[in-house]
């Protein structure tokens, strides 16, 4: 009988829950018109539902590792599943504005789980040989979940009810609970240091009032001097973080992970560059939609070929990185991604779908060698009793890329259109928007040049005897 490689099957069952709580997030986007004339709201307060969902992942993220450790890996991973399914039931039965935003914040508590712990129980169950395999399949959620979210969305709600939006989450939820608990090991440590209470604290305080400044500005959600100083805030709270951290022998968010070269590479270039990719799925609907009059079903069709250039990356990224190891792919690639970003700003309502599709193809393929190889490099150099540690340091970094990125795309696409005097946006706005995103992507090589030729070789095989 044939049996599915431990390898293989912990990363895929990991990769299904990731891609429910990735594909989640952007599908609600294209309903939130639709469950606002339900719920008797205005649309644009319904943006407060992604909102509480982007402060919860920063609330319980850098928390999540030490429970982890305190609790068993399958243990925490199989309760976020439980935790995310109760907080979508939770929404499809919402009947109030105040109601919804509340069970998309309980959705992100099991979502600031999932994400670092389902990483976790990858990388404490996975050799160094086979890590750069195992992880590309976790890279799968962030490509396709964004991609097939907004036409999935539009069509669930066009042809039957926005609350099924939330109920399919339920078999998948079950399934993810019964897989984990029959192939994953409940792996924790030995002895788990103390709970850092302040340092929870002001991490939650921090990072919440950044994602919150960050997700409302120039969104007209709030004010945008609200938006502003809780930016301020943040940084400044998250100033205090980083002093008590350093005094704190046992720190919830250990800084110095970032002593280690690959990591500090991994994460610090991976967060430039993930700000550019961030913004496409903001911009790139956008520019189809908007800009050349296609409707969000068409537009979701030919995104996907972003998809199915990442799921091909996927069968020979381990093969790249042995070949030319971790620096050289890198460097060129950050190279090519962000030419690729400028050339998406090139497209036209003229410009044949075939070729958009090759553009878009060939991109999606560049972009999941790119994370591919930032999620292994970052991991490269970790012991085992700080892997916890860093997987939610490399979440908490990600959240806010993410939220930047669509900020920045939305700051940039704004900033064209009022330079060029439009009345709306226009097709014209979206070349200089995508050209900033680019230039932000392009700027991770300034941390990535400093990596030594051999960076990783371990777990990329490149240059082993």
């Amino acid at each position: 009988m044939f049996r599915i490689p431990k390898t293989i099957l912990i990363p895929m069952i990991v990769a299904c829950a990731l891609f429910m709580e990735n594909m989640d997030s952007t599908v609600i986007a294209t309903s939130l018109p639709t469950i606002a004339a339900d719920l008797g709201e205005n649309p644009i307060a319904l943006k407060l539902a992604l909102t509480s969902y982007l402060l919860s992942l920063a609330i319980f993220i850098p928390v999540s590792g030490w429970m982890a450790d305190r609790f068993g890996a399958r243990t925490v991973f199989r309760t976020a599943i439980g935790v995310f399914m109760g907080g979508s039931i939770l929404c499809a039965f919402s009947g109030s504005l105040a109601g919804f935003v509340a069970a998309r914040f309980i959705q992100g508590m099991g979502g600031a789980m999932m994400v670092p712990v389902g990483r976790l129980v990858v990388l404490r169950t996975t050799t160094k040989a086979e890590m750069v395999r195992s992880l590309s399949y976790l890279t799968i959620p962030a490509l396709i979940g964004p991609v097939i979210g907004p036409p999935l969305g539009g069509f669930i709600t066009t042809f039957f009810h926005w609350r099924w939006i939330f109920f399919i989450n339920i078999p998948i939820s079950i399934v993810g609970i019964v897989m984990a608990g029959r192939h994953i090991e409940n792996l924790r440590e030995a002895s788990s240091p103390p709970l850092d209470v302040s340092g929870f604290i002001l991490s939650a305080l921090s990072l919440s009032l950044l994602m919150m400044g960050l997700a409302t500005l120039g969104r007209h959600l709030i004010a945008a001097n609200i938006s502003l100083f809780c930016i301020v805030t943040g940084a400044v709270l998250l100033a205090a973080y980083i002093v008590q951290a350093r005094r704190n022998p046992h720190p919830l968010l250990n800084l110095e992970l970032f002593r280690i070269p690959s990591f500090h590479a991994g994460v610090t270039g991976g967060f430039f560059f993930r700000i550019g990719i961030g913004a496409i799925p903001f911009l790139l609907p956008l520019m189809l939609q908007l800009g050349f009059g296609l409707n969000s079903f068409e537009s979701g069709l030919l995104t996907c070929a972003s998809a199915a250039g990442a799921l091909f990356m996927k069968t020979i990224a381990a093969a790249i990185l042995r070949r030319f190891g971790f620096r050289k792919v890198l460097l060129a690639n950050a190279i090519l991604v962000s030419t690729s970003l400028g050339i998406i700003g090139l497209f036209t309502a003229t410009t044949p779908h075939m070729l958009i599709i090759a553009i878009l193809l060939i991109g999606g393929c560049l972009r999941s060698l790119q994370f591919t190889s930032l999620n292994a490099l970052a991991y490269a150099d970790i012991d085992r009793p700080r892997m916890s540690q860093a997987t939610s340091m490399a979440s908490v970094v990600q959240q806010l890329a993410a939220g930047m990125g669509i900020t920045i795309g939305a700051f940039a696409l704004q900033s064209a259109n009022t330079l060029q005097h439009h009345a709306q946006i226009a097709a014209s706005d979206f070349p200089p928007a995508f050209l900033v995103v680019a230039l932000v992507s392009l700027s991770s090589l300034l941390w990535l040049r400093h990596l030594s030729k051999n960076a990783g070789s371990e777990i990329s095989g490149h240059n082993r005897g």
